[in-house]
């Protein structure tokens, strides 16, 4: 099959990711009950005021009042009283229970497809914009989803309630007491305005700059601080809350009006105001009794106040919106497609075939790779920065699907090799490592979650760590980031263990030893040496040492292969790899001369 093909059908079975409105639909039965409790409550919370009405009308009326009709209206009242109470903490407590639900659910979805997705795609995004994803935009969710259904659907049911029951008195002063709602329903439209949602949009752009400036900031203190650059640091963070605060003193006077506006239209003296004014106008020309105009000024207010309830909440319905579609916009991104029917690798011979490959369209960096990794073998790749060697190494665990070409484990393409296969397969130890907040047991054994404790320490030993685990307060249950902060180095080894302890057939080395002192590097190499074995090895190499134990070297020049084999013959030829050699054993015979050992013969 050929490379095109591949990616043809790769595209074929990437399946689309959910919508939030698939990762909804599990909750729908849950949303209906929240609704239909918070209806019948907010209904049921009309029952006071119209037993206020009838008693009115009871005790206004001529003659004695009729004490059973008196409490029957009082009881009535008190029983909706009680309803709404009943109705409305149900509907809360299921709103929100519902709410955290739905959060957990999209964190671990964002997790999930955050975990599929290619490498290439954080690479053009920063850590602040995503944490503010997965942390302060699930949370924005909060009102969408625990008040506004059923405070949206009560909007508009109890007002047709109230309308309804006012019409059976007096149609001409219900469509007055209609007059503030209508005022404040005109106002909406200028809230909603472009410049508006441009504004809120700078709004949700400036806090990421802020969360990216912080997390910047903290991630490069001790940098900051040992070449002082303390004060662009901050004039960084403070640019970007000066910013922010800029576009929300634009966004709040823009919006000051129309709020104050509709705050005006729904308050209560206005409606009381409207009303009245109407009220006189008809009870004067005999055309309504006096006694009628209480229902209106009652539930006039009742008309006013789901309407007001949702003014108030509409800053942060508008955020809600918008968090929604940063979550889908993150959802929405495609991961490496899975084969529909996995193929099993025969052996673990790598090869490249005519791989191209570019982060941005028109930019290629690795360009034509051909390249066979055989079992049993290391093959170092050296190079000038920028020259490709990470890109390429990367291809092998399948941070990324090459735009041409073809990347062959056991002589299948590893798009037709299923994840969970390929990660037993193929193990990368990073030069960057990440460890987690978990013992030193569980960082070392993550790829290896059922390893005894035996075999844990076993790899504790080959990377020259266990003495040191022993030192730690609680030994190997010693919580990384909790009990104790590591050194680079000590990170570094432990990355190491995880890979040893993994023993895939396939290891690729981003320097591993990096940061390792003298001993500790002798220690992993040996270490290293004794895994290696039949398995294939490919290593971006910047010491001499790991290159002169290299079977193969690849020298790579602007995303291409320039020289290419054993590291003696290529000395011998005096090409870029001599010229790559003489340069690294300049710089260390330099260093030699201030006293550090030289150890850069080949072997």
């Amino acid at each position: 099959m050929t490379a095109t093909g591949l990616t043809a059908e790769a595209r074929e079975l990437a399946a689309p990711p959910e919508s939030l409105g698939d990762l909804l639909r599990p909750y729908g039965w849950s949303f209906a009950t929240v609704v239909i409790l918070h209806v019948i409550g907010s209904v049921a919370g009309l029952a006071p005021l119209l037993a206020v009405v009838e008693l009115g009308r009871t005790l206004l009326s001529p003659g004695p009042a009729d004490p059973g009709r008196v409490w029957t209206v009082v009881l009535a009242g008190a029983a909706g009283l009680f309803v709404r109470l009943l109705f409305t903490v149900a509907s809360s407590g299921i709103g929100h229970l519902l709410d955290a639900r739905v959060e957990l659910s999209l964190r671990r979805h964002l997790a999930a497809r955050l975990g599929r997705v290619p490498i290439g795609w954080f690479s053009r995004r920063r850590t602040g914009e995503l944490a503010k994803v997965v942390g302060q935009d699930v949370s924005a969710v909060h009102p969408l989803i625990a008040h506004f259904p059923g405070e949206f659907v009560s909007a508009f049911v109890v007002p047709l309630v109230s309308l309804i029951y006012l019409f059976t008195v007096d149609r001409r002063l219900t469509l007055i007491t209609m007059i503030p709602v209508v005022l404040a329903v005109a106002l909406v439209p200028l809230m909603m305005t472009p410049s508006r949602r441009r504004e809120q949009e700078a709004l949700d752009e400036g806090m990421g700059r802020i969360s990216n400036a912080a997390v910047e900031f903290v991630q490069g203190i001790s940098v900051v601080k040992a070449f002082g650059g303390g004060e662009r640091a901050h004039r960084s963070f403070r640019t970007a809350t000066d910013d922010f605060a800029d576009t929300m003193l634009r966004w709040v006077r823009g919006l000051s009006g129309v709020a104050a506006g509709m705050q005006l239209a729904l308050s209560p003296p206005f409606v009381l105001l409207v009303v009245l004014a109407g009220g006189t106008v008809l009870v004067t020309d005999g055309s309504l009794a006096a006694a009628d105009l209480l229902p209106f000024l009652l539930l006039g207010l009742g008309l006013t106040a789901p309407v007001a309830a949702l003014g108030h909440g509409f800053d942060d319905l508008q955020a809600a919106r918008r968090a929604v579609g940063r979550i889908r916009d993150v959802l929405g991104v495609r991961s490496l497609p899975e084969p529909r029917r996995p193929a099993a690798p025969q052996g673990h011979r790598v090869e490249l075939r005519g791989v191209r490959f570019g982060y941005e369209p028109g930019h290629e960096v690795l360009r034509g790779i051909d390249l066979v990794l055989e079992p049993g073998t290391v093959t170092a790749i050296v190079g000038p920065s920028g020259s490709g060697k990470s890109t390429l190494v990367q291809l092998l665990p399948r941070f990324f699907d090459p735009d041409h070409g073809s990347v062959l484990l056991g002589g299948v393409d590893l798009r037709e090799i299923g994840g969970q296969e390929l990660y037993r397969t193929v193990s990368f130890v990073f030069q960057d490592v990440r460890l987690l907040r978990a013992p030193v047991t569980d960082n070392i054994a993550l790829a290896v979650p059922r390893a005894g404790r035996e075999e844990v320490m076993r790899v504790a030993r080959l990377v020259n760590l266990h003495d040191r685990i022993l030192e730690l307060p609680r030994g190997y249950e010693t919580v990384i980031g909790e009990d104790v902060k590591l050194s680079g180095g000590e990170a570094q080894r432990i990355s190491i263990a995880r890979a040893l302890l993994a023993a895939t057939p396939v290891l690729v080395l981003d320097e591993a030893t990096a940061f390792a002192d003298p001993q500790t590097e002798q220690a992993v190499r040996a270490a290293l040496a004794t895994l290696a074995g039949d398995r294939t090895v490919l290593v971006i190499a910047h010491r001499l040492e790991t290159i002169a134990d290299a079977d193969t070297v690849v020298v790579l020049e602007d995303g291409a292969i320039v020289e290419q084999g054993d590291p003696a013959e290529l000395l011998a030829q005096d090409g870029r790899f001599a010229a790559f050699w003489r340069s690294h054993r300049s710089a260390i015979t330099d260093d030699t001369r201030g006293g550090l050992p030289q150890g850069d013969e080949l072997r």
